[in-house]
């Protein structure tokens, strides 16, 4: 099957590719260039006019479309499809001198200007007003252009602007507290505001979260941080009815930034036609490429397992870290086969061609500032090609039978302030779980609270700090259901308000787990306890520790040192288990690279893989076993599309070359990036990658030295 017989998430045929084309930036005669060398590069697919609104609406009265009417012909003609911005992300100057009142306001009450991005309030009603305007406009002129095949809403929602303290903003907060509650009696009874004399006599009263004294009340600032992604999420629903309303049929996105702690993207992907995602993994960490793979699951999640958009990436280096490394040539390539190998049905960069002014002319680019005499545009060329032989894979899908429970709410609520210990930090706490997953190739999706569990053997909760009763009656019938359930540490502390369990932690889930908290007791910096499990194998806890008592759980491991020595560490209650403390060493490959997985200080001793001990006891009892078995450092995907026909991705992160064993049911499948057909050894060289198909009958699968055909059904 070949690539033009299979259709992704848009009308282009097989997988994605381009980049963000900022052709406002240039002379008007570059454009018939880049298009040509564009089709030389195998580029099927650019986003236009992310940045463009002053130059589509030059005045208040005043519109320019010509431009972009002629940029699209000669796109078009070229058989480079567009992926059309609405412009919004960067209102232009005379929207803001006309009304000042769009520009965003600080906590401290500064009111940000003018000159960079991002710059407007989330909730003013000018601002929304002119976005809106300006879809309908462009909706209205391009709904049928034959070059449109996907509308991009915005840009980054939340990278600079999460959240604004102006009146209106104050004046939408107390609108949302009254849909919320109904009544000021609720709000105090939930914000708790007989403490420190905070009650309201009236709604009215009610001011943001701005800079204050002490400590805010937490529940407010729950409610915020609920209040700022619903408000950020209405801009763009806005604007995605107008798309909807005037071009049925052309799917709309707007880029994600991976996991994004702002914007609760369970909520904003039920209002996506497609998820895309911008990744920009450090090529100076090495190893980027396991949370580049936790960003990409989520991005696979957040619609139940369907293909997504890697929208953009770096081609090499970016320019806004402290210290820019470059991408060798090898780790492009690497690393954008494992967006696809994780779900994405394309790969597009930020950005075609570099820019000569503006804060990003240092960013790197498909065709980078020496034009074609650079590496660059020779690597953009050659990936092309490469990305066009996988065309078969679009609209393939992964399985897991091991699901990680991700909250929104609950992360927002565990990094508030004055608590026990503020190095609790959701993705610090996720990370070490999800490293000793990927290093076991073990395949791992993540879920919101109440989602249909089907399938899944396993559901991990790194944490639940903040857990509805509705959020423990789901847990406990998985656990009931047979699944194995593992909880970690600080778990069933706080309810949907902020408020303390009756009787503590682990809240509604003592019962499930058998155990009781005592009391927390957090390991200062630098610090580990010993934890030694019932074999006798000792690892080390950092961050976090609890005085757990149980009851009715069995002890799978015990704290052997400090002040907790003798007391359960790790529990078992049946097919629950508690974690009561941070096992946040990395995989014994990682340590082997002298970075931690999960970013945390401390790490184990011996051959201790931390978190990974007592994850392999639960999948033992699970029965889930690894995709493949493989070498350190080489990471396995497979995705199947619905005739059956699945691609095997292997990746090679490591910087020497190794020999993988292939199943038998992958021996002799067709490596799809060299033509060779694979024998029952694998050799991978050193951040190489292979693609390999496997047919529904492997003696219908054509020979790798002829043209393919699909197999006839």
């Amino acid at each position: 099957m070949n690539g033009s017989q299979r259709h992704g998430p848009t009308r282009v045929p097989g997988l994605l590719y381009g980049g963000d084309y900022n052709p406002e930036q240039w002379p008007e005669q570059v454009w018939a260039e880049d298009a040509a060398l564009m089709k030389e590069a195998g580029v099927n697919l650019v986003t236009v006019g992310v940045f463009a609104w002053a130059r589509l609406q030059p005045a208040a009265d005043r519109w320019d479309f010509d431009w972009l009417d002629r940029l699209l012909e000669v796109l078009h003609a070229h058989g480079v499809a567009v992926d059309l911005a609405t412009a919004t992300a960067s209102p232009p100057a005379w929207l803001v001198r006309a009304h000042p009142e769009v520009l965003p306001v600080t906590a401290d009450g500064v009111r940000l200007e003018f000159g960079s991005r991002q710059h407007y309030c989330p909730s003013s009603p000018h601002y929304r007003a002119a976005a809106v305007e300006l879809a309908r406009a462009l909706a209205r002129r391009y709904a049928d252009h034959p070059a449109l095949v996907l509308w991009h809403v915005h840009n980054e929602y939340g990278d600079h602007v999460t959240e604004c303290f102006c009146p209106r903003s104050a004046a939408d907060f107390r609108r949302w507290l009254a849909q919320r509650y109904g009544t000021v009696e609720r709000l105090n009874a939930a914000w708790g505001t007989s403490f420190w004399s905070q009650h309201y006599g009236s709604l009215a009263e009610i001011e943001p979260p701005r800079t204050a004294p002490g400590p805010g009340n937490p529940t407010q600032l729950l409610d915020w941080r609920r209040f700022c992604s619903d408000a950020l999420l209405a801009c763009h629903r806005a604007e995605k009815a107008v798309l909807d309303e005037l071009s049925p049929g052309v799917p709309v996105t707007t880029n994600f930034m991976s996991m994004f702690k702002a914007l609760d993207y369970w909520q904003w992907a039920r209002h996506e036609d497609l998820v895309s995602d911008d990744a920009y993994p450090d090529p100076a960490d090495p190893r980027a490429h396991v949370r580049a793979a936790l960003g990409y699951d989520l991005m696979r999640s957040l619609r139940g397992g369907a293909p997504w958009l890697l929208l953009e990436q770096a081609p090499s280096a970016v320019s806004w870290r402290p210290v820019n490394v470059p991408k060798p040539p090898a780790l492009r390539r690497l690393w954008a086969l494992q967006a696809v190998a994780r779900g994405s049905d394309g790969v597009l960069s930020f950005q075609w061609r570099a820019s000569r002014a503006g804060a990003e002319k240092f960013h790197s680019a498909m065709l980078p500032h020496r034009g074609t005499a650079g590496r660059a545009w020779r690597e953009s060329v050659r990936f092309g090609a490469e990305l066009a032989r996988l065309g078969s894979v679009a609209g393939g899908r992964s399985r897991a039978e091991v699901a990680v429970l991700l909250d929104w709410e609950s992360w927002w609520a565990l990094e508030l302030d004055d608590h026990p210990s503020a190095r609790m930090r959701w993705p610090e706490l996720l990370r070490p779980w999800y490293a000793a997953l990927h290093a076991r190739s073990v395949p791992v999706d993540f879920v919101a609270p109440g989602a249909d569990l089907t399938g899944y053997r396993v559901l991990l909760a790194p944490n639940a700090y903040l857990l509805r009763d509705s959020t423990a009656h789901w847990l406990t019938r998985f656990a009931a259901g047979g699944g194995q359930l593992v909880c970690g540490g600080f778990s069933g502390v706080v309810d949907e308000h902020d408020h303390i369990h009756p009787g503590g932690s682990p809240g509604p889930l003592r019962e499930l787990l058998g155990v009781a908290v005592d009391e927390y007791w957090p390991l200062p910096d630098g610090a580990t306890t010993p934890v030694t499990l019932a074999d006798g194998r000792t690892l080390a806890a950092t961050l976090w520790s609890e005085w757990l008592e149980s009851l009715g759980a069995e002890t799978f491991a015990r704290y052997t040192g400090g002040p907790l020595a003798g007391r359960p560490a790790v529990t078992r209650h049946g097919t629950a288990w508690y974690v009561s403390c941070h096992l946040g060493a990395e995989p014994a490959a990682e340590r082997e690279t002298g970075r931690e997985a999960g970013g945390d200080p401390g790490a184990g001793t011996g051959a201790d893989e931390g978190i990974g001990a007592v994850l392999d006891a639960v999948l033992a009892a699970a029965g889930v076993t690894p995709l493949l078995e493989l070498p350190p450092d080489v990471e396995a995907t497979v995705r199947t599309n619905p005739d059956g026909v699945a691609h095997l991705f292997l990746l090679n992160h490591g910087r020497h070359p190794v020999a993988i064993t292939l199943p038998d049911r992958w021996s002799g499948a067709v490596d799809l990036l060299t033509g060779a057909r694979a024998g029952d050894t694998l050799p991978l060289g050193p951040l190489d990658v292979a693609v390999l198909r496997r047919w529904h009958h492997p003696t219908a699968a054509p020979s790798p030295t002829t043209p393919e055909r699909p197999e006839p059904r």
